[in-house]
Order: C-alpha cells, then structure tokens, then sequence
C-alpha cells in the first residue's frame, strides 16, 4: 500500500475509534480492480442498554446487517477490520473535522478537510428521530407543505441517502416522477447539493400545467431554475433523456408502475418509489372463490401485498436489487412501502421464476408486467 494512503487511512482510524469526537461515518465505492464484499458500510456511535457502542451497518444487496461493538480494543479490530477492505471512498464526519477519503484509480489517497458537525452526535438508541431536512427548515417556508409530508419528505431523503454510494455521477441526473407540488424534488436537490456536495440536474415531471408553472416559479424563487426544472405531461411520455436517480412519492395507483417502466426503460442505477393506492389487481382478484379475497377488506389488503411483491421481482427479474422497507412510520401515512432499486447484484433467473410464479398462482396480469413484457421475453 502507498505510504500516503496509509497514513490517511491511519488518520481516520484515529477519528473513526474516537467515541468522543465521531459523529457518522460512510464507506463506499471500489477500488480500481477490486470490489468490496460488502458495497456500502456506515458507522455512528449509539448508547444502548449495555452502555456506549459504536454501531456498523453493513448494507448488501439482501439486507443490511447491524452490530454494536464496544469502544476500545473491540472497535479498534473492527474499523481496522472495516479500513482493510477496497472502499474507493470514506466521509468521516467528527466534531471538529470532516474527512474525505477518495482513492483515485491509480491508488493514490486524496484527502478532502472541513469543517466538522461541532457538536457530538446524539447516541440515544431510541432517541427521537433526527433528520436530514428538518421539518422547520427554511426551504420549507418557500416550498410550503405540512408537517406529515416534511416528514415523510425527510424519510424519503434518508433512503436515498443510505441508497446512493459515497462517490457520486457527475453531474448526477435526478428525476421525480409524479412530483405534484414537488417538495421532494426541492428537498431533494437542497439535501443532495448542501450535504453530499453533488452537482444535481433534477427534473420533475407531472401531468397538470398548473403545477409545472408553479414549480417553476419556486425553482426561480430559490434561484435554482438552471439546474431544477419542470416539465408537464405524463410519467409514461413526458420529454425526459434519462436519470441517474429516479424518485416517485405516492404515484397513484399504476401510475407507480408507469414510473418504475420508466426507469427501466433508462437502465436508471438508483430507483426509489413509494406507492400509493393500488386498484388493479384487486379488481383482478374480485370474482375469485378463495376464502382469502372473499371479503373486500381483505382482498384489498391482499392486492396491496401482491402489487408490490410481483414489482419487485420483476424489477429484480430485470437486473435490479430490491429491498422492500417501511420509510416512514405508518403513524405519519399508511403508504409507507418504499421499493428501494440498485442497477446490478441480483440472481436475474430466480426473479424471473418467482415473477412468474406469483402471476400463475394468483392468475393476474400486473400493470408494470404488461408495460416490460418485451424484456421478460
């Protein structure tokens, strides 16, 4: 190893042990040559039952695995464990420094020093949820919204940012599709240029005029209209190239769908997409004998499952990772289903098997199915 990556990687071993300064920590990316067994690994320090822990995250393409290790020698063979493996990049944020670490293809450390979060990081296990965005934040005081969407706005930003790996496109092309009165387009942009220092083209895109007019104006407002915009149609054939990130927050029933064959369609790396109502399949399913969808209630319950679990394999089918996580406590709203997509990682013909299974067994033709049939073929 060269010597001066070495000594950065030393550098942030001394932070990363440190249970007084480190705030949070990202490993992610690759080096030339070699990939990480595990793509992206964050570290914060948490108090628990037992007392102070520093907590590992681990995030694969099943599911991410989580471990709370003591301070001193056992977190020292840990991050020391953790500095060993081929990350292409590290940011480490401490009280009194951030760092960033990226490893350039020829192996060399390029060290990036800012400013840290000047205060130590709250390590209740169970403390009230902090945010990414706040509720009250300023962007808020243009942008509008109340406080059950912020919430579920910041929820949203807090899955992108576990999603996106710590090196990011340049520039990185976003898409929110189905934006409406797009607060997570404005939050999203604010959050992915303040805090992960990105250089964002973000688009959104909704079918009414009125609110692409509107947007707009805001985008001018905030003094961001070159680099967010807003285009009228629908999520199916509005005027975009392509994304890099495609974002959908409660897309109507297969509007949802329309936004996901969208993705597809542009081989977008990063896809997140809330659903909403689901009518479908439960139409599908209306007349059937099963004592399983004979009442209403059930049966629309029942549709609401199989919806997003025939999405997601056949998202998978088509060469994406899929987890199907809770964003957003269901006190905030009952569509808290998050189907979070990453390019790549996943056995394409199980997916394509489990697909089809789920499609004969329940006899039904899902929207998303009928819109990528010519890719499943």
């Amino acid at each position: 190893m060269p010597e001066p990556l070495a000594a950065a990687l030393a550098d942030l071993r001394t932070l990363l042990t440190d249970s007084d300064r480190l705030v949070r920590a990202v490993a992610a990316g690759r080096r030339r040559g070699v990939t990480p067994e595990v793509p992206r690994v964050e570290l914060r320090p948490v108090r628990i039952g037992a007392g102070p822990r520093l907590q590992i995250v681990e995030q694969d393409a099943a599911r991410p695995r989580t471990r709370n290790v003591a301070w001193g020698a056992d977190a020292e063979a840990a991050v020391a464990e953790l500095l060993a493996r081929p990350y292409g990049n590290w940011h480490v944020t401490g009280t009194d420094a951030t760092v960033q670490l990226r490893v350039t293809k020829r192996g060399e450390a390029q060290v990036h020093r800012s400013a840290g979060a000047g205060t130590p990081a709250d390590t209740e296990h169970d403390r009230a949820k902090s945010y990414l965005l706040p509720p009250d934040d300023e962007l808020y005081g243009v942008i509008g919204g109340n406080a059950a969407k912020r919430r579920q706005v910041d929820a949203f930003l807090r899955a992108l940012d576990a999603t996106l790996p710590a090196q990011l496109p340049e520039p990185l092309r976003v898409v929110d599709l189905g934006c409406g009165n797009a607060y997570l387009s404005f939050a999203a942009y604010r959050y992915l240029t303040d805090r992960r220092g990105a250089h964002v083209q973000l688009t959104g895109v909704d079918i009414r005029a009125d609110q692409r007019d509107r947007n707009t104006a805001l985008a001018d407002r905030l003094g961001w209209a070159d680099r967010v915009s807003f285009v009228a149609g629908t999520i199916a054939a509005a005027p975009v190239d392509g994304a890099d990130v495609v974002l959908a927050l409660h897309a109507c029933d297969t509007a949802t769908d329309d936004a996901l064959a969208r993705a597809v369609r542009w081989q977008a790396p990063y896809v997140l997409a809330a659903p909403c109502c689901h009518h479908e399949l439960s139409g599908q399913l209306r007349d059937r004998t099963d004592p399983l969808l004979r009442s209403a209630i059930l049966r629309e319950r029942f549709a609401d499952v199989l919806t997003d679990a025939m999405r997601a394999e056949l998202l998978r089918a088509l060469g994406w990772s899929v987890e199907v996580v809770e964003f957003v406590d269901s006190a905030h709203t009952p569509r808290n289903v998050l189907l979070r997509g990453t390019r790549g990682g996943v056995d394409t013909a199980a997916a394509r098997t489990g697909y089809q299974t789920l499609s004969d067994t329940w006899r039904v033709s899902p929207a998303l199915g009928r819109q990528l049939a010519d890719l499943l073929s």
